[in-house]
């Protein structure tokens, strides 16, 4: 066995000739665990919201968007839609054209964006799953419907059982002249909504789902669109299709993924997380002081013990080397104990949601804090722990030659 360890090892475990540092060590080891707990929680609720907001936006944005580069349109004719189609990799692919337009229902009335999608829309979109009320519907034969945003709907305060006022959509024409009066400078259709959904705010006050005949008759479009929305097969390598369809579109399109699409949010979520992990570790920074009060009174405690070692042969080095190790196993205990409590609170998060979203009544998509451990996080958490004792351990270790133990010797 190594000798340092094993004399740390005893240091830590043994009974001390003075309680208070029994005492005080015992606060260490419990005020490391409470930081690295503390860190793993904060780090797994931050996963929960990312898993959370991921999931929320893949059930409205596609896995991959191809916009004009630009100009608001293009002309489908001119893009390469059929080997798109067959790129491999590629599932399904939508035509969307999205507008700003005025919906109007009875006395009240709204600007949303109108986003006209295809059959395929149907076949890849996940918002069926985020339908509040009302179903997922937008053709029905002959007969188009809308879907709403929660918030657009609570503004227009639509009723889905009023099958005798339909909403109506205006939006201006190209050729509009209001000497004409209004009913010429807008053209006009009337749809009823087949449901409500809700994602997150700022999608639910802005959008409508329609069809994508209806908009282009109300729109007088052609063959223009303004995206394409693209679904990847479940084993697709989203990096790979998206340079094949960049090889294919050229330079006249954008090509974004998911994350791409949403890149500002993303990358402020990221920075969230890494702005809390140093706050928390700064935490942690503070709570390892006690960790230098420890081995400092240790050193004093056993300086007849330094004495004795030294007296023995050891040089200064292995002394050194020794209380190092002392500081070190506090810090490994704390770290191991911290992520393990942490752990078992996450997991009591996920297994039975005890701290709630705000009251048992709210709106919010979930109803508790939710949660989501990564490996990478523990690693990430146990060595900077290590590191913080590490260095905390070192002041108190460097002036061990300070100490005087003449006295111990001629005793």
């Amino acid at each position: 066995m190594n000798f340092p360890f094993y004399i740390a090892r005893r240091y830590l475990v043994s009974k001390k000739s003075h309680n208070i540092i029994n005492i005080i060590s015992g606060i260490s080891v419990v005020g490391v665990a409470i930081g690295a707990m503390a860190l793993i929680i904060v780090l797994s609720v931050f996963n929960g919201f990312d898993q959370l907001v991921v999931s929320l936006f893949s059930s409205f944005n596609p896995s991959i968007q191809i916009t004009p580069a630009h100009g608001k349109t293009f002309d489908l004719k001119s893009f390469p839609l059929d080997k798109l189609q067959k790129t491999p990799g590629v599932l399904h692919v939508a035509e969307v054209i999205e507008e700003d337009a005025l919906m109007k229902y009875k006395d009240d009335q709204s600007i949303v964006t109108i986003k006209g999608v295809s059959e395929a829309y149907t076949k890849m979109s996940g918002l069926d799953t985020m339908m509040v009320e009302g179903k997922f519907l937008l053709q029905d034969g002959d007969k188009d419907y809308a879907l709403l945003g929660y918030g657009v709907a609570g503004t227009l305060n639509a009723n889905l059982q009023d099958y005798v006022n339909p909403i109506a959509v205006y939006v201006p024409r190209r050729d509009a002249t209001f000497s004409g009066g209004f009913e010429n400078a807008f053209n006009t259709e009337v749809i009823f909504p087949s449901g409500f959904f809700q994602i997150q705010w700022e999608y639910d006050v802005k959008y409508a789902i329609l069809p994508l005949r209806f908009v282009k008759k109300l729109l007088d479009y052609g063959d223009e669109r303004t995206s394409l929305e693209v679904d990847l097969a479940k084993d697709a390598s989203q990096a790979d299709v998206q340079k094949r369809i960049e090889l294919l579109a050229g330079s006249k399109y954008i090509i974004k993924n998911r994350y791409q699409q949403e890149e500002i949010l993303f990358k402020i979520m990221v920075s969230e997380k890494n702005y809390i992990f140093m706050i928390l570790t700064l935490i942690l920074i503070i709570a390892t002081f006690n960790v230098i009060g420890t081995l400092s009174m240790l050193i004093l405690d056993k300086k007849k013990d330094i004495a004795v070692l030294r007296s023995l042969g050891a040089n200064h080095r292995l002394i050194q080397g020794i209380f190092l190790l002392e500081g070190v196993l506090i810090s490994f205990i704390g770290a191991m104990l911290g992520l393990a409590l942490g752990a078992i609170v996450c997991w009591v998060q996920i297994r039975f949601g005890l701290v709630h979203l705000g009251s048992a009544d709210s709106s919010f998509v979930v109803s508790a804090y939710p949660v989501l451990m990564k490996v990478t996080d523990f690693f990430a958490v146990f060595f900077t722990v290590m590191f913080v004792g590490f260095l905390a351990a070192i002041y108190p270790v460097y002036n061990i030659r300070k100490v005087d133990t003449t006295m111990v010797r001629t005793e």
